[in-house]
């Protein structure tokens, strides 16, 4: 509550609306550029993350503690992650669909593992008015209980198979504390997929499909290095067989995160809720099932892993506004002259496809836009002032590294287009750098506990017991949160026979990620 009472009263919101103010009616050109940020990353990075994500205009924070509003700015990322998305999907025949928001205490109880991993996250309705309900009825932390008693009255042979469903909807995990925006909140949006095969095999496959998608999300989109994975028999999906994720990591905090989930139910859920179908010899069988979700979690990430102490840093493939082009009018300048070039560059910029747009306010001086737009992660800024106009030129001004160069007209779109190709690949080449920084290999408990304490993700060898996981957290307990595994990675290094596990010292099986998580 403390962080949150602060940042909702961050004088940063407030002073940008008064600087937007126009006193009766006369325009006022600002100059001040103080829109930078009062704490620095590597200082006070909760701090720093609450101050960006408000200030760019991400989020606001509402009067519901782990509730918050999504603003355009954050919205427009979404939907570009939901476009592709559910192109892919739909290249796989899998449907959109739409299940209530509600469960009825029956449903969710079904699946004992499955009701016990969520209980302390479920909201209950319980009034309507002021009357109490006969029958409490929960919102849905997910939608396997939702969804199920349907999969069961809707397939019937084994021609009904393979049923592949998708929600874009949200959901609501109530109990928790320290909620952080995008990261930790109360509701968020997220897909969710469920599926139904007549084989493992199948299911086996959509599994790793769908996770190469989630990667390409990550890498491809957000220009995030991530780590394809397996979870634990501790960490995967309650009442499911197995979970693969993407595993990404926060140098800043030491931290890793789980990016997206892509899980193998088994036929665990097909036995409780009758899932039955029978084959073409006659047989009854119960299908194999999936379900596999990625949420607004990922802006989080995409903050934490490239925003700077100027604010946020956007990927250009997720940037609602790509390129933003700032007129530099000096005193006696062909002042419109350069507006003319300014709004030519973007009709020539947005005819290829780029997101441009020029930021013509005559009550703003150009270095408050500057910081404006920085503060936003806007990937490229163009500069027009007189001499660029003389010479038929644009001063470019990337945001992810400051560097600055002069570029004709004539050859515009298409250097334009590569540098916002170098922006992307620099992102992720640099993200990935300092990552791997921290990735530290332990192999007894002292090199672990050390590489801990030093915000470390370590790779360990391990005896694949569950025992020694829960060992693991037991002994690094602490105000930090106690450690534990993140993944074992699909990527396996050679692990030589005689290898011993980091913590019991019995004969290893496989190398595990190790770490605090969010």
């Amino acid at each position: 509550m403390g962080k949150e009472a602060i940042v909702s009263g961050d004088v940063g919101p407030i002073w940008m609306d008064l600087a937007r103010f126009r006193q009766g009616g006369k325009k006022e050109v600002k100059k001040e550029t103080g829109l930078g940020l009062s704490f620095k990353k590597d200082e006070n990075f909760g701090e720093w993350y609450s101050e960006v994500v408000v200030n760019s205009e991400m989020i606001e924070y509402y009067d519901i503690s782990g509730c918050y509003i999504l603003r355009p700015w954050a919205i427009s990322i979404w939907e570009i992650l939901q476009t592709f998305f559910d192109a892919e999907i739909k290249k796989m025949e899998i449907k959109n669909c739409y299940f209530p928001l509600f469960v009825s205490p029956g449903a969710l109880q079904k699946e004992k593992d499955h009701i016990e991993g969520f209980a302390p996250e479920v909201a209950w309705v319980t009034k309507s008015g002021k009357s109490d309900l006969e029958v409490p009825v929960a919102i849905r932390p997910t939608s396997e209980t939702v969804m199920y008693p349907y999969y069961s009255k809707w397939i019937r042979g084994h021609r009904d198979l393979p049923l592949k469903l998708n929600q874009w909807c949200n959901v609501v995990r109530w109990e928790f504390s320290n909620p952080t925006p995008f990261i930790r909140s109360r509701e968020f949006l997220w897909q969710e997929g469920h599926t139904a095969f007549a084989t493992k095999e199948e299911a086996d496959t959509e599994v790793l499909q769908i996770l190469e998608l989630y990667r390409r999300i990550y890498e491809e989109f957000l220009a995030i290095p991530v780590i394809r994975g397996k979870k634990t028999e501790m960490e995967k999906f309650a009442g499911g067989l197995y979970t693969t994720s993407v595993e990404a990591f926060i140098p800043n905090t030491g931290r890793g995160i789980q990016g997206a989930t892509s899980h193998c139910l088994g036929q665990n859920f097909a036995k409780m809720f009758e899932i039955n179908f029978e084959n073409d010899k006659g047989e009854r069988c119960m299908v194999w099932q999936n379900s596999w979700a990625y949420s607004t979690r990922t802006i989080g990430v995409m903050v934490m892993v490239h925003g700077d102490d100027k604010g946020l840093v956007l990927p250009p493939k997720v940037a609602a506004l790509q390129v933003v082009v700032v007129p530099v009018p000096y005193k006696d300048a062909d002042t419109k002259g350069i507006f003319d070039a300014c709004i030519e560059t973007v009709t020539a910029l947005s005819g290829a496809g780029i997101r441009a747009k020029a930021d013509l306010r005559d009550n703003y001086s150009p270095g408050w836009k500057y910081s404006d737009w920085e503060m936003k992660g806007v990937p490229i800024r163009i500069e027009i002032g007189p001499r660029d106009l003389a010479n038929n030129q644009v001063r470019v001004v990337r945001r992810d590294s400051g560097e600055k160069s002069d570029i004709s007209r004539v050859f515009l779109v298409e250097q334009v287009k590569g540098i916002l190709d170098k922006i992307h690949e620099n992102l992720f080449e640099v993200a990935k750098q300092k990552r791997d920084a921290c990735i530290q290999i332990a192999r007894t408990w002292d090199e672990f506990v050390k590489a801990l304490g030093e915000k470390k993700m370590i790779l360990a060898p391990w005896s694949d017991e569950g025992n020694v996981e829960k060992e693991v957290k037991e002994r690094t307990k602490g105000e930090l949160g106690a450690a534990k595994s993140l993944c074992t990675p699909f990527d396996q290094p050679e692990l030589p026979e005689g290898t011993k596990c980091f913590v019991s010292g019995k004969p290893a099986k496989k190398w595990t990620y190790w770490g605090r998580s969010y």
